[in-house]
Formats: structure tokens, sequence, C-alpha cells
């Protein structure tokens, strides 16, 4: 196992449960030490002890917050910056979903999904940049195949994550100057439940995974890869504004009806 992350300062936003609980994990497997925030207190506390039992050297710290406000995400980043002056990796994980027909969908429900999103991670790689041009870092924004496609009554949603593709590369640029790196990854169906607090069996039928190329539901642990990949200066220090699509496959498939 590779031990580039020793030492170094990973910052992950929604880290308590599903992906981002997964992404923690492989970071502080590689000997990082991790910052997470949740807006569960309670799941967080319990995600920083499981982290924390195995973590050898290295070290979980969780900091509760609402990426929904403005001034939660300030502190939090606040919190970060009064301990660590440089900051290898930041990874934007905090998002919520909703489903609701266009004409009942409140302006506040709109509001509400890009605020925790799009805007927490534009806020939170604001205020970290001058840590993560102090260690030459990186960025990795987590948006969703539905950014590329859509199902019907999805729309803060599916514009939320469009809109973290276009911040990702914009970042890229802006940030290249510093020998900064931006990228992001669109995770198709991931199944999430072995991720959650407290974890349960996942309930897929054999269609669920047929429809996939791949022949399987994608798992936490796959896009857990994808962030250390993205992460390393050895595997992808000459990888920036990019949108890695892991999805088995589901975006290039073909539909019709028979």
């Amino acid at each position: 196992m590779s031990n580039e992350f020793v030492n170094q300062v990973v910052v992950i936003t929604g880290g308590a449960k599903g992906i981002g609980a997964c992404v923690a994990q492989a970071f502080i497997a590689r000997g990082a030490t991790v910052i997470f925030s949740d807006v569960d207190e309670q799941a967080g506390k319990e995600r920083e002890k499981l982290l924390n039992q195995n973590a050898g050297a290295a070290e979980a710290r969780f900091i509760h917050a609402d990426l929904s406000q403005t001034k939660e995400v300030e502190r939090f980043c606040h919190a970060i910056l009064h301990d660590f002056a440089s900051i290898n990796v930041l990874v934007n994980n905090a998002g919520i979903f909703s489903t609701s027909p266009i004409i009942k969908r409140s302006i506040q429900d709109w509001d509400a999904v890009m605020s925790v999103n799009l805007r927490s991670a534009f806020i939170c790689t604001k205020l970290l940049t001058p840590a993560l041009i102090g260690a030459k870092g990186n960025v990795i924004n987590l948006a969703s195949t539905r950014a590329l496609m859509s199902e019907a009554d999805t729309e803060p949603y599916s514009a939320s994550k469009g809109a973290m593709v276009a911040l990702t590369h914009s970042l890229a640029i802006s940030l290249g100057k510093f020998a900064v790196r931006a990228n992001c990854i669109s995770p198709g169906w991931i199944e999430t439940s072995e991720w959650q607090l407290p974890a349960r069996k996942a309930k897929l039928r054999a269609i669920d995974h047929e429809q996939h190329p791949v022949g399987r539901v994608g798992k936490p642990e796959d896009i857990a890869q994808a962030c250390l990949f993205l992460a390393s200066e050895v595997s992808a220090g000459f990888i920036t504004g990019h949108n890695l699509v892991v999805d088995g496959g589901m975006t290039k498939k073909m539909i019709y009806v028979e």
C-alpha cells in the first residue's frame, strides 16, 4: 500500500456516512490526517471514533457544521486553518438530494440544494486556497452523472452537479498558476448502505447489476479509489480540470424501447 499520503492533511466535507466516510477511511488507511464535517453531529462523532480505532499514526477529526449556512462553512474552514497551515487535499463531497415536480418545488428547496452542493464547495475552496497553495495540494469535487443526464423532477440536484463540473475546470485554470490541481468525479449508481450508521445490507436486484456494462452496481470504494488516484502527484500530477466519470459504463449505454 502506498505511503504517499503519510503526514498529509485531507479535508472532506460530508464525511460521516456514505461515500464521504469511505473516502475518509481510504486516506486514513494510507497515513493521512483527515478532518471531516457533517451536519449529523451524532454520526460524525461515531464515524470519528470508528476511523481512529485503526488509524495508527494517522488521525481523524470531526467538526460539526451545517454547510447550507455560510457562517457554518466559514467556521468549519477557520477551525481547520487554526491548526493546519497547509492542506494537501480538499474533497468537496457534501451533498443533498431532493425530488419534486417543478410546479410544486419551492424556491427554498432549490436554494437549500444549491447551498450545500455548490456554494459550500466554492466557499471551502476559496477559504482554504492559501493552505492548499502552501502544500501545492489539490481539490477534488464530487459531481454526479446527473450532471450529464437526468431523471424527471431533479432540477436542483442536476443543476448543482453540472455547475460543479464547470466550477472544477474554472478552478483548475485559476489555481494552476499556484501549482494547485482541481478535478472532479462523477459517480453513477453507488450503493452506500454498508457505509451508513448503522451499516445495513444493500437490497439490490439482479437487474440492478445487469443493467451496468461492468455487471454490478457501484460501491463507495470505487469512488474512494478514484479520489486516491486524483489526489496522487505520482499517479495524476499531470491531470487537472478533468471530470472522471465512475459509473460502470452506464452513461455510455444506448437505450432503445423495444
